[in-house]
C-alpha cells in the first residue's frame, strides 16, 4: 500500500476516534428551505462551540455581505493569518505581470540566477505560472525541501534548494507546496530590486487602504493576539519566530477588520484603483473548474473562493462567493485548522441560508486526546514499574512501553512528512511529547527494576 493511502487511512480512522469522543460539537443549524439568513446569536453559539472543543482562547471573525459588515471577537487584534498570505503574495506577482516585467511563461531560473531545477536527474523549466497554479513540481515535504532558516534571506534559501530533485515534472499535476509562493516572493524581490516587505506594503497593502496587515512581525506588539498551542486539553500560550524566507507564503499578519476590507476588494464592492480590479479579474478569470487554484485561491463548489492558513500557532479561512455576495473570515490562535475551516464554512451556510454542519474535529485535537490518554496510561505503567515486584509485570510493561514509542516514532513522520524532532517541538500538542518522555522513561526503569527483581530473587534462592 501506497504511503499517501497509508496516511488517508490513518487519518480517518483518527476522525473516526474523534467522532466516537464526541470531539465535534453540534450547533444550531438552518432550514435550507428558511432563507432568511443568519442571526447573531447562531454565530455566537458557532463560535462558543468552536471555542468549547478546540480550547482556543481567542477567536475573530468577520461576515461581509452586500450590505454590511459584522464582527465577532477582538477586531483590532492581529493574528497571523498563515497561508491565507499567498493571495497577497499572489497579487504582487500578477501586479509585475500586469506591468509587463515579467509573464507566466518566464522560466524561473531566468529572474533567479544561479538556480536550478531537476526532474528524472535532469534540468527542467518551471515557469511563473507553475508557481502561482502550485504545479511546478514540489511538494509540501519538509525533510524534501526544507523551508529557510534562521537569519535565511529569501535569496540565501533559493540557493539552498537550487539543484533538489521535484517530486514530479513541472505542469504534470498540482500539489500544494509552500517552495512556490517564497520562490515567488524571492523573484519580487530580484525584479523590482526592493525587498520583499517594501514591495509589498507600498505597491499592494497600503494602495488598497490595508494598513492593518503586516509582512511578518508587527511592530505594534501589544495588538498581537498570542498564539497557542494545545496540550493536555489546554491552550498553552506559544510563540515561534518569523523567518524572512518564509514569510512569502505564509507569514503576514492581520485582523478582521482589514479582512473584511480583503473580502469586499475581492468581492468588488471597495474603492480601489481600476489597476487593482484588473488585476483580480486576472487571478479570477484563471479560476474556471472546482478544484482550480490560482494566484493563492482555490475554487470550491458553487463559484466559491477561498483559502486556509496554519502556522505551528494560528489557523485561518477566508471565503467568499460573488454570486451570494458574501464573505466570511476566521481568524483563531491556535493551529487547528480543520475545525477553523469547519467554523468559517457553517458562518458561511448561516449567511446564505444554507445547511450548516457541526465544528470538525482539528487532527491535533485529536491527537491531543489521544497522547493524553497515552500519558495518563504511561504513568500507570510507570507506577507498575515501580511499585510491581513481579518482574515477569515489570518486563512486559516495559516492553509495552517500548512498543509504543517505536510506533509512534516510526509512524507520525510517515503520516506527516516531516521529522520527528519538528513534529514534536513545532507542531504537535505538548501532550505529545509529554508522552513520549513518560514512555522513554519506563523502558530504562523497567530494566532496572527488573534486574534488581532478579537479583533479590537469586539473593533469596542463594540463602
Amino acid at each position: 500500500m501506497k504511503k499517501t493511502k497509508i496516511t488517508a487511512l490513518i487519518l480517518m480512522l483518527v476522525t473516526m476516534l474523534a467522532e466516537s469522543f464526541g470531539v465535534c460539537a453540534s450547533a444550531a443549524t438552518e432550514d435550507p428551505d428558511d432563507h432568511t439568513g443568519m442571526t447573531r446569536n447562531e454565530i455566537r453559539e458557532y463560535v462558543r462551540s468552536f471555542r468549547d472543543e478546540t480550547k482556543c482562547d481567542a477567536v475573530s471573525v468577520a461576515v461581509v455581505t452586500r450590505d454590511e459588515v459584522i464582527f465577532y471577537g477582538d477586531e483590532e487584534g492581529l493574528y497571523q493569518i498563515g497561508s491565507m498570505t499567498k493571495a497577497f503574495t499572489g497579487l504582487a506577482a500578477l501586479k509585475l505581470i500586469n506591468e509587463g516585467r515579467i509573464s507566466l511563461d518566464d522560466n524561473i531560473s531566468d529572474l533567479l540566477p544561479g538556480f536550478e531545477a531537476y526532474y528524472d536527474n535532469a534540468p527542467v523549466q518551471i515557469t511563473v505560472g507553475h508557481l502561482l497554479s502550485q504545479t511546478s513540481g514540489y511538494n509540501n515535504a519538509e525533510r524534501r525541501f526544507p523551508s529557510a532558516g534562521k537569519d535565511m534571506t529569501l535569496g540565501d534559501w533559493v540557493m539552498s534548494i537550487s539543484g533538489l530533485e521535484l517530486a514530479s515534472k513541472p505542469g504534470e499535476r498540482y500539489a500544494y507546496s509552500n517552495v512556490n509562493y517564497d520562490l515567488l516572493g524571492a523573484i519580487i524581490e530580484g525584479v523590482t530590486g526592493e525587498t520583499f516587505a517594501d514591495y509589498m506594503y507600498d505597491e499592494i497593502l497600503h494602495p488598497l487602504g490595508l494598513e492593518d496587515t503586516y509582512v511578518g512581525t508587527p511592530p505594534a506588539e501589544e495588538r498581537i493576539v498570542p498564539g497557542s498551542r494545545p496540550g493536555y486539553r489546554h491552550a498553552f500560550e506559544y510563540e515561534i519566530p518569523v523567518y524572512e524566507g518564509r514569510i512569502p507564503a505564509g507569514y503576514f499578519y492581520s485582523n478582521v477588520r482589514d479582512m473584511a476590507r480583503w473580502l469586499q476588494i475581492w468581492m468588488g464592492t471597495a474603492d480601489v484603483p481600476d489597476e487593482y480590479r484588473e488585476l483580480i479579474t486576472l487571478a479570477k478569470n484563471a479560476l474556471n473548474e472546482e478544484g482550480d487554484y490560482f494566484s493563492g485561491w482555490e475554487l470550491f463548489p458553487d463559484e466559491v473562493y477561498g483559502h486556509s492558513g496554519g502556522t505551528p500557532n494560528y489557523s485561518s479561512r477566508i471565503v467568499f462567493s460573488e454570486k451570494e455576495m458574501t464573505g466570511v473570515c476566521v481568524l483563531t490562535d491556535m493551529n487547528v485548522a480543520a475545525s477553523t475551516d469547519s467554523l468559517c464554512g457553517s458562518v458561511y451556510a448561516l449567511v446564505t441560508g444554507g445547511v450548516s454542519g457541526r465544528i470538525a474535529a482539528d487532527v491535533w485535537t485529536v491527537f491531543d486526546m489521544v497522547f493524553t490518554a497515552l500519558s495518563v496510561f504511561g504513568i500507570l505503567m510507570l507506577s507498575v514499574i515501580i511499585f510491581v515486584k513481579r518482574k515477569g509485570i515489570v518486563i512486559t510493561t516495559g516492553t509495552v512501553s517500548l512498543v509504543l514509542l517505536l510506533s509512534v516514532c516510526i509512524t507520525m513522520p510517515l503520516i506527516f512528512g516531516a521529522g520527528l524532532r519538528e513534529i514534536a517541538f513545532t507542531w504537535a500538542p505538548l501532550s505529545f511529547s509529554g508522552g513520549l518522555v513518560i514512555l522513554a522513561v519506563n523502558i530504562p526503569l523497567s530494566i532496572f527494576r527488573s534486574v534488581r527483581l532478579i537479583k533479590n530473587e537469586n539473593r533469596k534462592k542463594a540463602g
